[in-house]
């Protein structure tokens, strides 16, 4: 299976998506993610208003396999969290940058995208992990 990568999308190497428009943010968990965790079904999302900093914990998702942290891609405060996934986790399985988003939130520093991997950077960061002890 091919993995799709979001051309609008920024990219941490923990395997989470950005994506900024205007002053405000989506974050979910990449199409790599969700491959590798297989079967989604638990989410546990933050509440809105809580702050998180780039690189700390903001969801827990738990699948078939494993149970795997989601780390803030961006520093920020949560806006909104994706309720659709308490009653349908599998959503980030067959949907992972449309439907299966985990929070929009408002960052509070943009120069920290500086960090990430845009599309192209990701897609070569992908291959590497591949090569290193891949599938």
């Amino acid at each position: 299976m091919a993995i799709k990568i979001d051309p609008n999308c920024y990219y941490t190497k923990s395997h989470e998506w950005v994506r900024v428009e205007g002053n405000e943010a989506w974050a979910g968990l990449t199409d790599y993610a969700q491959d590798q965790l297989s079967d989604i079904v638990y989410v546990e999302l933050p509440e809105e208003g809580d702050s998180f900093k780039q690189g700390e914990v903001f969801a827990t998702v738990e699948s078939v396999k494993a149970a795997s942290d989601v780390y803030m891609p961006l520093s920020g405060e949560v806006l909104e969290v994706n309720e659709q996934l308490s009653s349908a986790p599998e959503l980030i399985n067959q949907d992972p940058y449309g439907d299966g988003w985990l929070i929009k939130f408002t960052p509070s520093d943009l120069s920290e995208l500086g960090k990430l991997m845009g599309p192209d950077a990701y897609e070569k960061f992908l291959k590497e992990e591949e090569e290193k002890g891949g599938h």
